[in-house]
């Protein structure tokens, strides 16, 4: 989809054309120059690949709806990605990591949130599993809880997580506590040190010409003109 501001958005939904759930990522024009695919996982999950200009970014949007088959498929697509690539997964993913991160020190900072729930205990065994940083807990932050106008207590539950070996790319990973969405999300920003760059023209087919017509002098004599 072209929006008429100039942004790209790649989306993915379900697949008995009922208009529900569904995900999708909103591309700057810099971004749709770099990107290099994207996948529609299903409607849940969607996957694309950027060129940078020294490594290449796999972002992968996530909205978790069953807990078991949510995390296998979000498994599956991790085991599918190139090994090399800065992976990034966003979304929301309906857990409250905890205060406590014993066993999970490679996968939390300093700065941990809340209690905890059962999709927080699975997303710190994916991240761990997969060499993942959990980066809202990485910078100085007040813990994220609020109480809706409905009354209910409102927590943090969506995440932006990175692999390890490339945390020091993130600058920042904020939750916008002021823009109200009228749900119990927060907007969740994260601001990455990266370099978009054209991604490449793959698969360029080369033009050919019919050198048979040349055959005819007629025709040999216009195309010398």
């Amino acid at each position: 989809m072209q929006l008429s501001t100039g942004e790209t958005v790649p989306y993915s939904g379900r697949d008995d054309d009922r208009h529900m759930q569904g995900v999708a990522i909103m591309m700057s024009q810099e971004a749709t120059k770099a990107l290099i695919d994207w996948t529609p996982i299903n409607e849940r999950i969607i996957k694309a690949r950027f060129y940078s200009k020294y490594i290449k970014l796999t972002l992968v949007h996530a909205d978790e709806q069953t807990k078991e088959a949510f995390y296998a498929k979000l498994q599956e697509v991790a085991e599918q990605l190139h090994r090399h690539d800065m992976l990034i997964t966003t979304g929301d993913m309906n857990a409250k990591v905890g205060k406590l991160f014993d066993g999970f020190k490679r996968v939390m900072g300093r700065h941990r949130m809340g209690s905890v729930n059962k999709n927080g205990e699975m997303l710190k065994e994916f991240c761990e599993f997969n060499e993942m940083v959990i980066t809202g807990t990485i910078f100085p932050r007040k813990e994220i809880h609020e109480v809706s106008p409905d009354g209910k207590t409102k927590n943090q539950i969506d995440y932006t997580l990175v692999n390890r070996k490339f945390t020091t790319l993130v600058i920042d990973t904020r939750v916008m506590r002021s823009a109200d969405v009228a749900s119990d999300h927060f907007l969740v920003r994260s601001t990455i040190r990266l370099n978009f760059k054209r991604a490449p023209v793959r698969g360029k087919i080369r033009k050919t010409f019919d050198t048979q017509k040349l055959q005819d002098n007629y025709k040999c004599r216009r195309f010398s003109m």
